[in-house]
């Protein structure tokens, strides 16, 4: 735990993990360096793309309730209220940055300020195209010049990246990491994080990324007697729409904050061999992040 509040940066790379390969250095030196694991995912219902995009994000900020009361999957009522992220994170201040025009509307619904990606994503030079972008997402969260201001814009950024974009994610992490080196200012007080979703996914997907592992040997009469995994669980209560296979793939690193872990290349095959911190359910994310912020009190071990 650290002596200060953290500040938070969220790189997520929507739909992205299927393209990251071993040429993504910077992707992979981040998991090597912090600790891995997955993030687990309900099974999606029929749904555009768009849809899928604004599900997925409401889950990694614990929003589902919001999502289904702005999609009018739900009737809003004087007991059916959206909640902003400040009013359940005790006074938590947060941006979005993002091009999606379904995610920019259901952020300022939770009370995100939303900026756009496209406007900040301007090459600085050829040998670090996006330096410059890195610098205005550190600048976002008061870090500035190398230095760590008394005060920030924001507490937490979260930065959407869809399409085939796996490029942008690679330069902007390799940037951020240069900025915040072990012994700066900025290290011990950015709380970064790298999440990467699969996207839309299908039937074979089921066979090729599968959290869940056979339990091979088990006289069938004793299965019901195999104890449950947390991700399966909310409190007391099973969670019964638990997807099995294609989570979210995640990367955490705080300088002498985070653990580290025995990965080395951010892929599935990694993860679920070697990571630290295994399975939690994508909605507990956010706590994770905003305990680090001092804005939640600690969720799990």
């Amino acid at each position: 735990m650290a002596d200060k509040p953290s500040r938070a940066l969220v790189m997520y790379g929507d739909g992205l993990a299927r393209s990251v390969d071993q040429s993504n250095t910077h992707i992979h030196s981040l998991a090597s360096v912090g600790t891995c694991g997955f993030l687990s995912l309900p099974h999606a219902p029929p749904e555009t793309e768009n849809e899928r995009i604004v599900r997925e994000f409401a889950h990694l900020l614990d929003a589902s309730e919001a999502y289904t009361l702005a999609s009018g999957l739900k009737t809003k009522g004087s007991e059916n209220e959206i909640s902003t992220l400040s009013e359940r994170f005790m006074g938590l201040k947060a941006a979005l940055v993002t091009d999606s025009s379904s995610l920019t509307s259901f952020g300022k619904q939770i009370g995100l300020d939303v900026l756009q990606l496209s406007g900040m994503c301007q090459k600085s030079d050829d040998s670090f195209p996006f330096d410059a972008t890195a610098t205005e997402l550190l600048r976002l969260i008061g870090f500035e010049g190398g230095k760590c201001l008394d005060v920030s814009l924001y507490d937490s950024v979260f930065v959407h990246i869809g399409g085939d974009n796996v490029g942008l994610i690679e330069s902007l992490i390799g940037g951020i990491m240069r900025m915040a080196q072990p012994g700066s200012e900025i290290a011990p007080r950015l709380h970064l994080s790298l999440v990467l979703s699969y996207g839309s996914v299908t039937d074979k997907d089921v066979s090729l990324f599968p959290v869940k592992t056979p339990q091979d040997g088990i006289n069938p009469a004793f299965q019901g007697l195999v104890p449950r995994q947390s991700y399966t669980m909310r409190g007391e209560k099973t969670r019964d729409d638990v997807r099995d296979y294609c989570p979210m793939l995640v990367a955490q690193w705080q300088d002498a904050v985070t653990r580290k872990d025995l990965v080395d290349t951010l892929s599935f095959e990694a993860l679920k061999k070697l990571s630290g911190s295994l399975v939690i359910p994508a909605d507990r994310f956010i706590h994770e992040v905003a305990f680090k912020l001092w804005k939640a009190p600690k969720y799990g071990a």
